[in-house]
């Protein structure tokens, strides 16, 4: 079978709205590279499967809800071989030439996930990039913007040269073949939430570093999926999964008690999607069942 430079796995779940201005964007951004497009729709109640499935420029593997994770590997798995593999949310609009640029940036030495500049449909820089979990960051403080007590980079600073970072938005990013096939691809147990950031910590384990590459661009329009108490109590838990799965008992109690004590001071300040994230981390059963950890009060 004939290897591509990039197979484009393109995950979509009501997506009717934004799929097309996806797809009939990908020539160009793509430019002289040989690719693939396979869309995986995670059981769209909409007219999502219908409009991908009547298009000749792309390949539809219908699944049901597995995920975020989920629906990248099987997209890679339905997918020819290829050099690299180009994960894109639906949401998302590729500038021509940006996956060149990003297909230059891995190319780079040691480089084995490329992320690029990602700006709102307004064209404001959304800040996409982020800083690996500590415990100092676990208080909450993010909104002083100083990195020792902030997961994300929220300096527009950080936004202008190319550099490494621990990690960047799942939204878009280009992972090498051998890098997907070495770490054994996306973890499936985080659902939604937190797979980019443990897919980039695994990387960087194994000798690879993540890139992000200003030059090339995108447009992301932003949560049209939409963003509930169930969301943000996964989001949340997931976080402490993925920190507790990478550190011992001590600090992965500690980090545990400083998430409860962060959305708490969230719920005091008016943000109600907090309540159900304290009622997911003090209750285990009130965890989102994709998930698939209510069988102890640590989520691991």
């Amino acid at each position: 079978m004939e290897e591509s430079d990039v197979l484009v796995v393109v995950v979509t779940y009501n997506s009717a709205a934004e799929i097309e201005p996806l797809l009939d964007g990908l020539p160009d951004a793509l430019g002289k590279l040989a690719y693939q497009v396979v869309v995986v729709d995670n059981g769209s109640t909409d007219a999502t499967a219908a409009i991908v499935g009547a298009r000749d420029d792309c390949e539809l593997v219908r699944s049901t809800n597995v995920g975020y994770a989920g629906g990248i590997n099987r997209g890679v798995a339905a997918g020819r071989r290829s050099h690299a593999i180009l994960v894109l949310n639906p949401d998302v609009e590729m500038e021509p030439g940006s996956v060149e640029a990003m297909m230059a940036a891995l190319d780079r030495p040691g480089v084995g996930i490329v992320a690029p500049q990602i700006r709102d449909s307004d064209g404001s820089l959304q800040y996409t990039l982020g800083r690996e979990p500590t415990l100092l960051r676990a208080l909450g403080l993010g909104r002083l913007g100083h990195r020792l007590v902030s997961e994300r980079c929220v300096s527009d600073g950080e936004y202008v040269k190319g550099h490494p970072v621990d990690w960047a938005l799942g939204a878009v990013l280009l992972v090498s073949r051998q890098c997907h096939d070495a770490v054994g691809g996306w973890d499936e147990s985080y659902f939604l939430h937190s797979e980019e950031t443990d897919l980039s910590l695994r990387t960087r384990d194994r000798g690879w570093l993540t890139y992000y590459e200003p030059a090339a661009r995108a447009l992301h329009h932003g949560k049209r999926s939409g963003y509930d108490d169930r969301i943000h109590s996964m989001q949340i838990v997931n976080r402490v999964r993925l920190y507790s799965r990478r550190h011992g008992a001590a600090a992965s109690w500690t980090y545990y008690g400083l998430t409860v004590l962060s959305e708490l001071s969230w719920l005091a300040r008016g943000n109600d999607q907090s309540r159900a994230s304290v009622q997911a981390l003090l209750r285990p059963g009130r965890r989102p069942a994709e998930i698939g950890c209510a069988s102890r009060l640590l989520p691991t």
